[in-house]
C-alpha cells in the first residue's frame, strides 16, 4: 500500500494535469469557433467550382483531346493517396480514424495488384503508417510551423500532385481526411480529385444552366481543374481544423472529468490511509499508557 506521502504527492500530479488538460480544452473550444467557421464557408465555394466544372464538361466539344485531369489517364493501374493528419496529438480518434479509413484503401489497392504511391501530410498519420506502408510513401509534408494553414500550403501539395501526374506517376489520386459534422462527430472521407469526380447536385436546375463562355471551354479547363485541385485540398485542410479541435475538444474534457475522478478516488484513498495511520498510533500510545 503506498505511504501517505506517495498519495499526496500523486494527488497533487493529477491535479496539475487536470489544470493542463481543462486549459487545453477551452482554448480548443475557442479556436473550434473560428476553425468551424471557415470549414462551413470553404464548403459552397468547392462545390459551387464543381458544379461549374460539370457545367463545362458537358459543353466540351471534343472530349478526346479534354485535359487529363478531368477524363483521366484511361488507365487503372497506379494510385496516389494524400493522407491529411495533424502535426499534434491530443486530439483523440482523429489522426486514427484517418489512418484506419486509409489502411483500408490501402490494403484493397495491393490486393488488387495496383501500385500504390502515398503523400503523407502531418507527422501524426505518418507515425501510424510507416510502420505497414513506410516503403509505398514517396513525399512527406508537414507544416507544423504554421500557426493556420492557407490556401498556399494547399497549393504546394496540389502542384506536387499535378506534377507528379503530368509525369505519369499514377492515374488515380484520393484524398484521405476527416469531415467535420459537429464537436463529437467527425467522419472519415475518401474523395478522388483525379480524375475528377463529378457528383450531381440534388439541385437539377443549376446543373443544366447554360453559360456562354470566354475564352473557350478546353482553355477554361486547362486553367481551373488544376485550381480545383488545390481547392478540394484546402478544403480537406479546413475540414481537418476544424475537426481536430473538435476531436481534442471532446478529448480534453473527458481526460479532465477523469482526472476529477482520480483525484476522488485517491483523497478517498489518502484519508482512510491517514486515518489507519492515526488508529494505530493512538493503539501504539494507550497500549504503552496501560503498561506503565
Amino acid at each position: 500500500m503506498p505511504s501517505l506521502d506517495d498519495l499526496k504527492k500523486r494527488i497533487k500530479s493529477v491535479k496539475s494535469t487536470q489544470k493542463i488538460t481543462k486549459a487545453m480544452k477551452m482554448v480548443a473550444a475557442a479556436k473550434l469557433r473560428k476553425a468551424q467557421e471557415n470549414a462551413e464557408k470553404g464548403r459552397p465555394y468547392s462545390l459551387k467550382m464543381q458544379n461549374i466544372i460539370l457545367n463545362l464538361t458537358k459543353s466540351i466539344s471534343d472530349p478526346q483531346n479534354a485535359p487529363k485531369l478531368l477524363t483521366g489517364t484511361g488507365k487503372d493501374k497506379s494510385y496516389l493517396c494524400v493522407l491529411l493528419t495533424a502535426d499534434r496529438g491530443l486530439c483523440g480518434g482523429f489522426n486514427s480514424n484517418i489512418c484506419k479509413l486509409a489502411k483500408l484503401n490501402f490494403k484493397k489497392i495491393l490486393s488488387e495488384g495496383k501500385i500504390l504511391k502515398i503523400i503523407a501530410v502531418g507527422t501524426k498519420g505518418l507515425d501510424q503508417i510507416k510502420r505497414e506502408y513506410g516503403k509505398y510513401v514517396i513525399k512527406k509534408f508537414s507544416f507544423k510551423d504554421k500557426k493556420q494553414i492557407s490556401f498556399d500550403e494547399a497549393q504546394i501539395i496540389g502542384n506536387e500532385v499535378i506534377k507528379l501526374f503530368n509525369q505519369d506517376e499514377f492515374d488515380k489520386c484520393f484524398l484521405f481526411y476527416n469531415n467535420f459534422k459537429n464537436v463529437i462527430t467527425q467522419i472519415p472521407q475518401a474523395q478522388q480529385i483525379i480524375p475528377a469526380e463529378i457528383q450531381e447536385s440534388k439541385d437539377k436546375e443549376e446543373n443544366f444552366i447554360s453559360y456562354e463562355f470566354e475564352p473557350e471551354e478546353d482553355e477554361i479547363l486547362e486553367d481551373l481543374l488544376p485550381k480545383n485541385i488545390s481547392t478540394q485540398i484546402f478544403k480537406a485542410f479546413l475540414e481537418n481544423a476544424a475537426s481536430e479541435q473538435g476531436s481534442r475538444m471532446t478529448a480534453m474534457d473527458n481526460a479532465t472529468r477523469n482526472a476529477g475522478e482520480l483525484v476522488d478516488k485517491l483523497t478517498i484513498n489518502y484519508n482512510r490511509s491517514r486515518q489507519a495511520s492515526i488508529t494505530k498510533e493512538l493503539i501504539e500510545i494507550i497500549s504503552g499508557a496501560e503498561s506503565l
